[in-house]
């Protein structure tokens, strides 16, 4: 059950009706500031552990100018994480404790990003998919968010984003175009990856229980119209370049239908979903509980394990 709003919260979300921005943390109810810790701990989480994921990827580039570019596409998540930890310092959180003091498992990054990606396609659709799904995420609190401080920083954050985007887009087109070895590893990629990402959105309307972000105005969109803004743009690019997906258009219902019951039982060892394995909600959330198969590693690498190939570097400098 939601918790019950308090005088001082209804107040409020009836000030953010009419238009109100939040500047400050003194204008916030415990309310308010509870759920703006929450959106921002998994935004800043997502793109803090887009790095190391993308840093191995980054390896298995055809070429110099591919291994530049991913190397640009770190940097920026790595902004984007210091920006949304920043944010979260100014209403009281401990940022250096969110980066470096918590256990692996403790991280809110979505599951994607604690799964290995080992090859040039994997990392290519990590843009197309991932980096689509954090532009419909993000491109919502810009257009929405009742949190001032957070709206202005996202102009920065969604610019970039959307170069990486293209980046992924523009090789996904030109791996597809290549046919052979190139096309069926993007397949490959996109087989495991299309799910993870529709799964990435989180718990169907139906069956959300608390409402916090949407009554305080920190987003505009529910997770199924969100889901469904990012099929729209994804869909018709895989089947544009001749990549299947388990997807389609409903003309009568002008949205778009998934070809299979969700969500789905998932083996991280093989990278794939088992359609015929129809689970709960409550056995995804389990799994996401238990981390993923290279979620140990991919914080260690950020926290400065001895043995690190990040080992020494200052995330928060």
């Amino acid at each position: 059950m939601a918790e019950e709003k308090t005088t001082e919260d209804i107040a409020l979300i009836e000030k953010l009706n009419r238009g109100h921005m939040v500047e400050s943390e003194e204008e916030m109810t415990p309310g308010y500031k509870k759920a703006l810790i929450v959106i921002l701990t998994v935004q800043g989480d997502t793109e803090l552990m887009s790095a190391p994921s993308y840093y191995l990827a980054a390896k298995d580039a055809p070429n110099i100018n591919s291994r530049i570019a991913v190397s640009a596409i770190i940097q920026d998540e790595l902004g984007h994480a210091n920006i949304a930890y920043r944010l979260l310092e100014d209403i009281g959180v401990d940022k250096r404790q969110l980066v470096y003091g918590r256990e692996p498992n403790k991280f809110k990054n979505p599951y994607g990003f604690d799964q290995p990606l080992e090859n040039w396609a994997e990392m290519v659709v990590a843009n197309g998919f991932f980096d689509r799904a954090g532009i419909t995420l993000l491109s919502d609190i810009h257009d929405h968010t009742s949190y001032g401080p957070w709206k202005r920083a996202l102009v920065k954050v969604g610019k970039e984003e959307l170069l990486h985007l293209r980046h992924g887009e523009t090789w996904m087109k030109r791996l597809s175009r290549a046919g052979g070895a190139a096309k069926e590893g993007l397949q490959r990629a996109v087989d495991w990856m299309f799910p993870m990402t529709i799964e990435w959105f989180g718990l169907p309307d139906d069956l959300k229980k608390h409402n916090d972000q949407l009554e305080y105005k920190l987003k505009g969109f529910t997770n199924d119209e969100l889901r469904q803004i990012w099929m729209k743009k994804v869909v018709p690019l895989c089947e544009g370049i001749g990549i299947k997906v388990p997807a389609h258009h409903n003309k009568e219902s002008d949205r778009y239908d998934l070809e299979y019951d969700f969500p789905l039982q998932y083996d991280p060892d093989s990278k794939k979903w088992l359609f015929d394995e129809h689970i709960t909600w409550e056995q995804v959330f389990d799994r996401w509980r238990g981390r993923g198969p290279y979620n140990e590693l991919f914080v260690e690498m950020i926290q400065g394990n001895k043995n690190s190939p990040f080992a020494g570097i200052n995330w928060l400098s």
